[in-house]
């Protein structure tokens, strides 16, 4: 019999760790947005053809479900778990007889294209774990096995072939459950008749712009496949190599196309290191996705501290704060949304930065909800039987069983705006087992007490094992120390980070309502521009002190007048930084030598701004 290889954690079920605090109030902005209500207005998932209807009937409906299902039970929204039911109900009962889910394309050359039903198993899977619904494993099973039999006349090809990660993680998990060779046979050979991204990463063929678009060039592509030596790994067993290898892919990705918010650059094809250049919003839920699963095979915190960048910082800040509308692509130096011909991308089209219901193409519109709630999912890891990890940080209670006793912990914190952790743990009685606390590798100095009593011997980059005899009620206090950093950027550039967060200079905006005569623009889900009313071409004096104001967490965090945190900061005016191609020019040779005068500067987290 086969065997996939061990997983250093492993994920818990959905419903296991539930959003407190600020985080909870972030997923009812996003349920109340467009990620709660395009299955009433939005045709591409209100008529889908994955449930009867007579839209499109290829991945949005499962892009959709894959992040609402999440949501729905991290919530416990009765009306959204109603309507994950129907989806599910749909799907589920209406397979084909010969095993296929999902609909057939008319078109010969799109007909039983298996990438669609790839998202949808990720999904489902999300779903059993909460419903234990036994329809499920019988529907993959039969789904595995059409599979199997087409690939004999139709191998892998185009999506599917460029992200078997995806198709990989599914089967991985129907064998978990059922054991049997096949399964594993399946990812094998399908796996061969996919993309060669090993050698790809070894050798990136792109390093610079791209000039045209390729499925090899496409950044979602990359970001999804990110997680592909998690999957070798589980088959082959080489724990080191591919952890190895999975580090050299981020690494090579950074040195020709990174931004400083922790993704890459691609608008849709990789774009190069200039901070104006677009990242598409599918690539940065993608990319969040792939390192949640490198982090559960190969526990290594450093992914950890990628992901936390991301979702802090990239993640809401290509929405509209009230998440009713969201960016095709954003850019690190963003100083203007706007439907413009003239344009810095290589494939995108004049509305991709505009803040709106679908600019340039649908696929984020579908795709952008599971950032979020699967950040939820993967705060918290189990490390086999008698330890937990707390693998990322933010307001939420886990609970879960250890050595067959209920064990509840609620994380109490402002973090990252602040850093300062608070848990306390809920159990019968008094249970041994270790607890994993991740000491980030920006983390200059790390106090952790419990009960009051100061632990010693942290790491950073590491995870702080506390074996102990655990009681009801005990307390731990984690505090993260963390220096200013001043980052000097490729382009000429320099940023300011702390902890996980990077700042950004606060621009006055005005917003500006477009294509209001186009269909589904009835507000709250229109399309907008936004305009710069300040100015934006500064220079940083960093010989300056800088200093940080909490102002304290409010409704809406991910916005520039609901910012938790304000820094002023000593800088320039850099008249000859102008707008060129709809996106800021390129940074002049050394701005702060201009021989305007210094000013006061306020600076927010990035991922509160526009």
């Amino acid at each position: 019999m086969k065997k996939l290889s061990e997983t250093f954690f492993k994920t818990l079920p959905l419903g296991n760790i539930k959003p407190k605090g600020w985080l909870k109030n972030q997923l009812e902005i996003q349920a109340d947005g467009l990620t709660g209500h395009l299955d009433e207005f939005w045709p591409d998932i209100a008529d889908s053809g994955w449930i009867g209807g007579k839209a499109e009937g290829w991945e949005r409906g499962p892009y959709w479900l894959d992040g609402f299902v999440p949501i729905a039970y991290q919530l416990n929204d009765k009306n959204l778990i109603a309507k994950v039911k129907k989806w599910m109900d749909y799907i589920l009962d209406n397979q084909d007889e010969d095993g296929w889910l999902g609909p057939v394309s008319k078109e010969e050359s799109q007909k039983y294209d298996p990438w669609p039903v790839f998202v949808f198993v990720k999904a489902a899977v999300q779903y059993y774990e909460i419903e234990k619904d036994e329809r499920v494993i019988p529907v993959l099973i039969k789904f595995y096995k059409k599979l199997d039999q087409i690939l004999d006349g139709r191998p892998m090809r185009e999506w599917a072939a460029f992200r078997w990660p995806d198709l990989a993680i599914g089967i991985f998990w129907l064998y978990d459950q059922i054991n049997e060779d096949w399964l594993l046979n399946l990812a094998e050979r399908a796996g061969r008749q996919s993309y060669d991204w090993k050698s790809h990463f070894l050798d990136l063929p792109y390093k610079t712009k791209s000039k045209t678009w390729a499925f090899d060039n496409h950044v979602a592509n990359h970001t999804m496949v990110l997680k592909i030596t998690a999957m070798f790994y589980r088959l082959n067993g080489n724990f080191e190599g591919e952890e190895t290898a999975a580090f050299n892919a981020i690494n090579v990705m950074d040195k020709y196309h990174g931004q400083i918010t922790g993704i890459f650059t691609g608008d849709e094809s990789l774009a190069g290191l200039s901070p104006s250049q677009g990242t598409e919003l599918c690539a940065v839920v993608e990319y969040m996705y792939s390192l949640e699963t490198l982090l559960s095979v190969f526990g290594n915190p450093a992914f950890a501290d990628r992901l936390e960048k991301i979702t802090f910082n990239a993640l809401p800040a290509t929405f509209k704060p009230d998440m009713w509308a969201h960016q095709y692509v954003q850019q690190a130096n963003q100083v203007i949304c706007k439907i413009e011909e003239d344009r810095v991308y290589t494939s995108n089209g004049p509305d991709a930065n505009i803040f709106g219901l679908e600019p340039h193409f649908g696929c984020c519109t579908a795709n952008m909800h599971q950032g979020w709630p699967k950040f939820v999912s993967h705060l918290w890891m189990k490390k086999n039987d008698d330890g937990l990890a707390a693998v990322a940080y933010a307001p939420s209670e886990v609970t879960t069983e250890i050595k067959g006793s209920k064990v509840s912990i609620l994380t109490e914190t402002d973090y990252p705006f602040k850093d300062e952790i608070t848990m306390t743990l809920s159990l019968n009685g008094t249970e041994e087992f270790s607890l994993f606390l991740r000491i980030p590798g920006w983390c200059e100095n790390a106090e952790i007490k419990i009960n009051n009593k100061i632990l010693h011997g942290t790491v950073k980059n590491s995870f702080f094992e506390i074996k102990r005899k655990w009681q009801n009620n005990d307390s731990i206090k984690i505090k993260f120390l963390s220096e200013t950093k001043i980052t000097n950027r490729p382009t000429g550039g320099v940023a300011v980070e702390k902890g996980p967060l990077v700042f950004s200079l606060k621009i006055d905006e005005e917003w500006k309502r477009v294509n209001e005569n186009k269909p589904h623009r009835e507000l709250p889900h229109g399309d907008w521009e936004v305009y710069p009313v300040s100015d934006w071409n500064y220079g940083l004096k960093t010989d300056e002190e800088i200093n940080f104001k909490f102002n304290g967490i409010g409704e809406c965090p991910f916005s520039p007048d609901g910012a938790p945190i304000t820094v002023t900061v000593k800088g320039k005016k850099i008249p000859e930084w102008k707008i060129e191609h709809n996106a800021a020019g390129e940074l002049p040779k050394n701005p702060i030598a201009s021989d305007e005068p210094l000013e006061e500067l306020t600076l927010i987290p990035y991922g509160c701004t526009n």
